[in-house]
């Protein structure tokens, strides 16, 4: 399966890969395209059940999706590539550090954590979508993404992520959650060897700065950056993270 994606950039430059949030779409990113096109090619996706990517029936495991991005590295025959990824995306490139090193030159895990949220949490999630579909849990998921600021002055902002949540495919969409609650990376991520750049919202509720300073304290030689954002910082503080991102590779 080769999920839905866009490779755009000079095809002898070094490739990096952006890897979206739970319930977003690969437009997530447009505020990096510009910046990180005049130095690489950038590979971005829909994470399965997401987007236009294929919806297989769950579930799913952080396995499943770590895998789908070697399968598309595969597909267009690049060996190694950067990998930056936001929450859920995160996960997978905490993942990806851990069991597929030699593909992965730098690391850059954004808004994440090694553990994400409760059993009781997700479950309660899961069971939501699947009763009333994801409408029912859009609003309230995307308040916890931004800053009541910032969502006030960037209305068009919020529809497009909203958007992009409500075509999630609810099954897909709670398989990844699924993925999520079984997934537990605390005492894997010291493994890590690939450079390491994390970076914490500094009023992100979801994934927390204290789960950010664990990664940093866990992965040997990682550097840590804080942004003025809540937990999508690749967008409301686009940017200082795209000045810093570039920083890292280079």
């Amino acid at each position: 399966m080769i999920v839905h994606h866009e490779l755009v950039g000079q095809n002898d430059a070094p490739c990096i890969v952006l890897s979206t949030s739970l319930g977003a779409r690969l437009q997530m990113w447009q505020p990096q395209i510009q910046a990180l096109t005049q130095h690489f090619r950038v590979l971005r996706y829909d994470m399965r059940g997401h987007g236009a990517s294929p919806s297989p029936a769950g579930p799913y495991s952080i396995a499943d999706l770590g895998n789908d991005v070697l399968q598309l590295l595969d597909h267009h025959n690049i060996r190694s590539a950067h990998f930056c990824g936001t929450s859920l995306g995160g996960v997978i490139g905490q993942w990806l550090g851990i069991h597929a090193s030699d593909r992965i030159g730098k690391l850059i895990l954004c808004n994440t954590a090694a553990k994400v949220g409760t059993d009781e949490g997700w479950q309660k999630r899961i069971t939501e979508v699947r009763t009333n579909g994801m409408a029912s849990i859009a609003d309230t998921v995307i308040s916890r993404w931004f800053t009541g600021s910032f969502a006030a002055s960037h209305p068009q902002v919020i529809a497009s992520i909203r958007d992009g949540m409500l075509a999630s495919n609810v099954e897909g969409y709670a398989a990844c959650c699924e993925a999520l609650r079984t997934c537990d990376l605390r005492n894997e991520i010291a493994t890590i060897t690939t450079p390491t750049l994390v970076i914490a919202g500094d009023q992100d509720v979801v994934c927390t700065t204290a789960d950010a300073d664990f990664l940093h304290a866990s992965i040997p030689g990682s550097q840590k950056l804080t942004l003025p954002a809540a937990h999508i910082s690749t967008v409301e503080a686009a940017e200082p993270f795209n000045k810093s991102l570039l920083n890292f590779l280079q």
